[in-house]
């Protein structure tokens, strides 16, 4: 079972007072139901969902409701659900905001008054053209899938009103609102009531992201010992020019102890080198002391080049 179906089980199994049933029904019946002029029909592959639509459309409007299970036979075999409902059908569409005047009519921001009927109808919204990626498998995504600009739009505004990120794209003949941020996902998870689909998140969120952090201070650590290694080179290179030109008797003591010791640890750091020297000689000095140290040594090097040079 996907995360996603799972997440969809666990919101179905929380229970609604009747204004979230009605605005919940209102998307679910909008997006997902075929209406004709005696009948709406209802298919799901999910068989919380069609449970939950089928206890919430007898208890609001007191209908005999029809149900038939159908094995689908695409690259598995699978069951799916279908309600019919013939009677009070107007009555229905009309209570639920999606048709008035025997016409189907846009649903408008102002037909939802109140935060809970938001929260409800993108719940509603979700159950039926919504999916979420397992965040253990794939990168965060969570999205809903319309067949019109209008519809994607409006959602989008809806969770923007809720403080949810979210950007229309167009995919080939359908539109899809997508929320991609780990935070904004894991939040919306948390309105929708699925404590234990957050958890799941959050553990998988975690762990990525200790991952990804143990990942930067490795590639640092290497970065810093590449960097190490680049300048005690380019410090034997000059210490060995020194040799050659007989010059390491210009230097006053404490520089010959510093280079004497960069030769025996070349791939040392300034602070690991500074540690070693303090501890072996009892010449305290820190890593300013041997930098120090070392630019006096490429200052005589570049100050003997010049003297050459100009003879």
């Amino acid at each position: 079972m996907s995360f996603s179906t799972r997440m969809k089980e666990e919101i179905t199994k929380n229970p609604l007072n009747r204004i979230e049933m009605q605005s919940e029904l209102s998307a679910i019946i909008r997006y997902d139901a075929k209406i004709a002029k005696k009948e709406i029909s209802l298919t799901f592959e999910n068989a919380s969902v069609a449970r939950r639509v089928y206890k919430d459309i007898k208890e609001l409007f007191n209908v005999s409701i029809k149900i038939t299970v159908r094995n689908q036979k695409r690259l598995r075999i699978k069951q799916i659900y279908i309600l019919e409902v013939k009677e009070k059908n107007k009555e229905i569409l009309e209570s639920l905001g999606i048709i008035k005047d025997s016409k189907k009519c846009d649903m408008k921001e102002e037909n939802i008054e109140s935060i809970e009927e938001k929260f409800a109808f993108i719940r509603g919204t979700f159950l039926v053209t919504g999916s979420i990626n397992d965040p253990s498998t794939s990168g965060y995504h969570l999205e809903f899938v319309f067949t019109t600009k209008k519809d994607a739009e409006f959602i989008c505004n809806i969770l923007k009103k809720l403080n949810f990120e979210s950007k229309v794209l167009k995919r080939t003949n359908r539109y899809m609102v997508y929320l991609k941020s780990a935070e904004t996902i894991s939040d919306i998870i948390k309105a929708f009531g699925a404590i234990n689909s957050l958890f799941y998140f959050e553990d998988i969120r975690i762990y990525r992201d200790h991952k990804n952090m143990v990942n930067r201070l490795n590639n640092c650590e290497i970065a810093n010992q590449e960097k190490t290694t680049e300048a005690g080179l380019k410090q034997l290179d000059i210490i060995e020019y020194l040799k050659q030109e007989d010059l390491i008797e210009l230097l006053e003591e404490k520089t010959k102890i510093v280079l004497e010791y960069r030769v025996k640890y070349p791939e040392s750091s300034y602070q690991e080198l500074a540690q070693i020297i303090t501890m072996e000689t009892g010449y305290k000095i820190g890593k300013s002391g041997i930098n120090h140290h070392f630019i006096k040594m490429k200052k005589l090097k570049e100050s003997n080049e010049e003297r050459k040079n100009g003879n």
